[in-house]
Parts: structure tokens; sequence; C-alpha cells
């Protein structure tokens, strides 16, 4: 288990300016989130930028590294590329949970002008979730043919045209309409 308190910045004693932090993100520090995600053995690199100013701060999330994930067609083993930024501007105020409530943008974000902390692991956790596909899929070789496992493919194309044949009774009578033009 990863502790907690090394995603912290006391950012009370840092100067005006930019500082840069970096983090090594493996499969453990996924384990106090979700211990059941769609990928595996992830290798992620994060390089935190923050940029202090007075009253607020820029950080500027740069995720990168690879994580094993199924195909979604076949579910053959692929890993894929973890790349993504993401900014987020911290601004201190008095009422942070009032202000946090009301903001519409997601990118801007409250805490309290007595705060000396800042707690970056929930960040870190969703912009590495971000940055996995939405859509995992085999890719292709030279010829342009699918990577995916052949004989799932098959299979898939097997069940496709058995539920074409076995098309619903109730809606026989309106194929007439189908091609009908407007």
């Amino acid at each position: 288990m990863i502790s907690r308190r090394e995603f912290d910045i006391a950012f009370v004693g840092l100067k005006p300016g930019i500082h840069t932090f970096e983090y090594q993100i493996t499969d453990t520090f996924f384990e106090a989130y979700q211990p059941d995600r769609e990928f595996k053995n992830c290798r992620a690199n994060v390089k935190l930028s923050l940029d202090k100013q007075n009253g607020f701060m820029l950080l500027k999330f740069e995720i990168g590294g690879s994580a094993e994930v199924s195909c979604d067609r076949c579910g053959n083993p692929l890993t894929i590329d973890l790349w993504d930024e993401f900014n987020i501007v911290v601004k201190l105020v008095d009422e942070p949970e009032v202000m946090n409530d009301q903001e519409e943008d997601p990118d801007v974000y409250y805490i309290s002008r007595n705060e000396s902390h800042l707690h970056i692991a929930d960040w870190i956790y969703e912009f590495i979730n971000l940055s996995v596909p939405m859509q995992k899929m085999c890719g292709e070789d030279e010829k342009g043919e699918s990577k995916c496992n052949k004989d799932v493919l098959e299979v898939l194309k097997k069940m496709e045209t058995e539920q074409k044949e076995e098309s619903n009774p109730i809606w026989k009578g309106l194929e007439k309409f189908k091609d009908l033009d407007n």
C-alpha cells in the first residue's frame, strides 16, 4: 500500500513560481480506490508542474506510461499507452465548500486560506483513468487486417447471422414499410 502522505504537497512553504513534482504510479496505488478496474500492470509517470501565485495555484498534470487492458472485441490482452495533460486552478478562499458547490467549471477547485497542504492523489487517480481509451481494440497488421483473435471473430460473425435469422415475429408485418421513402 502506498503512503497517502506522498501525495500531499506542503504549498505554504513554497515560494511563488513553478515547482515540479514527479510520481511513479503502479497497481498498488489503485488498491485504495478500486481493486477491480479495467486495466492492470499500470506503469504511469505523472509530472506535476505547480505554478504558485498570490491567492491561487495553476497545476498541470502530464500523464505518461502504459497499462494492460483487454480488447473490447475479442478479449486479447493489449498494452496501451497512457498519455494526456490536465490543468487545474486551485484558488484560496474563505468559504471553499460554498464555492466548490457553486463552481460549474470542473477545472477550478477551491480550498481554504487556512490550508497548508494540497492532496493530489484523487486527481492522479481520476486523470490516469481518463487517460485509458474508452474503446480498446486490437490494431491492424500491415495488410490492414485485424489482429483480433480469428476464432473469436468467427464465433461473433456466426452469432450475428443467427440473430438476424431469429427476427422477432412482432415486427414481421412492419417489414413492408422498412424501405419506403417519405
